[in-house]
């Protein structure tokens, strides 16, 4: 396969997992690309981790010359997909209005944040990563929020089964463990947990943040709790964040931050080799562990 086609196989299988009503309205993931490589390259042997640097390009050059490589493919943003990680947080403007705030409200709320998100990030070093690829001559892109879509779609699905519909907190997080990349998570102490409710508190209705490119709006907890949620999972919680969920008296449950990144990139992957029939031969690192299913 192509480097060009399996970019695309990505974005198609993540802009069919993606939450929005109008997919037709999705061209492409401004936070995921090819940073560097030629489109036409032949792709058999990847490197995948969630965090691809300077180091973890200095190692995949290793293997190459070692065993071969084609190519290295992170989750997290660098360069300009890294650059331009605030256009894809109005996504979740989608999802709140689905949860029941306001559109105006969400609007007006996520603006703000997207405008402190791309303050923050527009003095940082994009390039450094993607540098070091193209001095090294290694194919280098990356897959973020298509693959955060498979952690959503994938979540609401499985809780939205009847034998799985938690009635608990701890229910919650007794479901995220049968999942394998959560699992895996609880070996290494960063397993799903609560941070914010008692285990024996009712559930009631969940949202999942798992998509949209980092966290919104802190402002909006209170409004999540006047729309009848009840419990977040999430990936991960700021400070600031924190404080104001716990104003709101919203339940937390903190899946895991690596360990919700792998199973996104799991299930994109799985999607793009069933669909090119075809098994890459991959090398994981960096947090990643690939796990296949069928």
């Amino acid at each position: 396969m192509k480097l060009v086609e399996f970019y695309n196989l990505a974005v198609h299988f993540g802009r069919l997992a993606d939450p929005r009503k109008n997919k037709r309205m999705i061209k492409s993931f401004p936070d995921s690309a090819i940073l560097f490589g030629r489109p036409d390259l032949e792709i058999k042997k990847i490197m995948v981790g969630i965090d691809i640097e300077v180091a973890e390009l200095l190692l995949a050059d290793r293997i190459r010359q070692k065993q071969g490589l084609d190519l290295v493919f992170a989750h997290h943003p660098e360069g300009k997909a890294y650059a331009n990680l605030h256009e894809v947080m109005r996504l979740q403007v989608d999802l709140l209005i689905q949860a029941g705030v306001a559109q105006k409200t969400a609007f007006r709320l996520m603006e703000e944040r997207i405008s402190e998100v791309q303050r923050r990030i527009l003095p940082q070093n994009h390039t450094r990563p993607v540098d070091a690829a193209r001095l090294l001559n290694m194919p280098f892109m990356n897959m973020h929020t298509p693959a955060d879509n498979h952690v959503y779609r994938y979540l609401e699905g499985i809780f939205r089964q009847k034998t799985k519909q938690p009635r608990l907190l701890e229910d919650v997080v007794k479901v995220l463990n049968t999942i394998p990349e959560y699992q895996l998570a609880q070996k290494f102490n960063t397993g799903p947990r609560i941070i914010l409710g008692n285990p024996k508190r009712p559930a009631g209705k969940i949202l999942f943040d798992m998509t949209g490119g980092t966290e919104g709006s802190k402002d909006v907890f209170d409004k999540l709790y006047k729309a009848g949620i009840r419990t977040l999972v999430a990936m991960h919680l700021g400070d600031e964040h924190f404080k104001k969920v716990k104003d709101a008296n919203l339940n937390v449950v903190i899946a895991g931050h690596i360990s919700s990144d792998t199973l996104g990139l799991n299930l994109l992957l799985d999607n793009i080799e069933r669909h090119a029939k075809q098994d890459f031969q991959m090398i994981a690192c960096s947090g990643f562990t690939r796990i296949k299913r069928k």
